[in-house]
């Protein structure tokens, strides 16, 4: 199986300046980067069209990002049926130099999940003045939870962005993966302040689809913050509720504070 897909850097007026062309180049890269986020959706076309709404509702997704994605640069994707049968896919994204840029697992298990408890994730305000990232603010207690609604006629918009055509997004009214995954992004930048900072990985177990109208609270706990080569991760343990049910669990990992900064 394989897709491909022009890239589109969705982000260059974000206050992630990682995404703007002029402060990434000055870190060493050779322009801003497209969201990771949006790496992700990428990776998540072959699993959909193969599985389909069924994969919502109870299939996991894993994407590590290993070197950046540019701006207008053809990408694509690969899937090859992983060693435990039909229920897997390992997944490759090259850019049109043919490196590697990404690489994931989607799983299709043939039971439902056992859904956690969402007690264990506290909802509450993010901090109205958020201090600045580091290990002792991400670590004095739970985050902020933050919310959005799914609004399917508002969809298209986004699925513009990531170049994403399939009916199951564009007419059946579900959210797509990539597009509740910025919210783990955003619960992140909700309760601390942020320079420029890098998505590396996230683990995705999702508990159930989220349709047109679905109100989705993303709440977050701090699982780790450490220091490797010079970059300064966080760990986060996210958990997505609608109406009381739990919809996502997602392990994201960020650099919060890429080396080189002053």
């Amino acid at each position: 199986m394989r897709y491909r897909v022009r890239a589109l850097n969705t982000a260059t007026a974000s206050t992630n300046k990682i995404h703007d062309d002029s402060v990434a180049m000055r870190l060493g890269f050779r322009g801003g980067l497209v969201p990771g986020v949006d790496v992700y959706a990428y990776l998540c076309h072959l699993p959909a069209e193969r599985w389909g709404r069924t994969w919502l509702e109870r299939g996991t997704m894993t994407a590590r990002f290993e070197s950046p994605v540019y701006d207008g640069d053809e990408v694509e994707v690969t899937a090859t049926a992983g060693g435990e049968g039909d229920g897997v896919l390992d997944l490759t994204l090259c850019d049109s130099s043919g490196a590697r840029c990404a690489v994931g697992r989607a799983t299709l298990p043939a039971r439902p999940p056992d859904a956690p408890d969402p007690g264990g994730w506290p909802s509450g305000p993010p901090p109205a003045e958020p201090p600045p990232a580091s290990a002792e603010s991400l670590t004095a207690g739970p985050l902020g939870s933050i919310a959005a609604t799914f609004a399917a006629e508002r969809a298209d918009e986004y699925l513009d962005d990531i170049r994403e055509a399939l009916p199951l997004f564009r007419s059946e009214q579900v959210a797509h993966p990539g597009w509740l995954l910025r919210m783990a992004n955003s619960v992140l930048v909700a309760n601390v302040r942020l320079g420029p900072w890098i998505h590396v990985e996230s683990e995705v177990r999702f508990l159930g689809a989220v349709g047109d109208g679905d109100r989705v609270e993303t709440r977050a706990l701090v699982t780790g913050v450490r220091e490797r080569s010079g970059h300064r991760f966080v760990d986060l343990d996210v958990l997505q509720v609608v109406a009381g049910r739990p919809a996502g669990r997602i392990a994201h990992t960020a650099i919060y504070r890429p080396r080189g900064l002053s």
